[in-house]
């Protein structure tokens, strides 16, 4: 597996090793899915066919110490003008330790999105964290959605 970042971050004691990936085993994505379907806000009984559709349309990272997946985001991408960042995700016991920082620098220093025009993401609670990486509010006049907030809980039924 390809690695495209390795650091070493320090703060009062020396953290173990980082490895960003983009290329992640069926077992890391199912940890990775695992968060989103139970432990998320947003994307809460995703059904595993619907997360693993979603992540090979997409360009997806994940965050290593000591080969143990650690956190998790997915990038949705033309690789040309446009990219969504989503199901960005840190393990609770890897959080308060700056590894969103280093899963954002990885991300945005991935040379398949370098250069492009917009970026897009939605989130309740890290806008603080995306405000250091340029992000702002988005236009209120301008963008629009459509979003089905209960699809998970109905496809989950119809999967099983």
């Amino acid at each position: 597996m390809a690695s495209l970042l390795r650091q070493r971050r320090r703060s009062r004691y020396i953290l173990p090793m980082t490895d960003l990936r983009t290329t992640l085993t069926e077992s890391e994505l199912r940890i990775a899915w695992r968060w989103i379907a139970e432990e998320s806000y947003w994307g809460k009984a995703i059904p595993w066919p619907v997360f693993e559709r979603a992540c090979r349309g997409s360009i997806c990272f994940g965050l290593f110490e000591s080969d143990r997946l650690v956190a998790f985001a997915r990038v949705v991408t033309d690789q040309a003008t446009f990219a969504w960042l989503c199901d960005v995700f840190v393990a609770a016991e890897a959080r308060g330790r700056g590894l969103g920082k280093t899963l954002m620098e990885g991300v945005l220093a991935e040379p398949r999105l370098r250069d492009l025009r917009r970026w897009g993401l939605a989130t309740a609670d890290a806008h603080g964290l995306y405000g250091q990486y340029g992000f702002e509010p988005a236009d209120p006049l301008r963008h629009m959605e459509k979003v089905d907030r209960d699809i998970y809980p109905r496809l989950a039924g119809a999967i099983t």
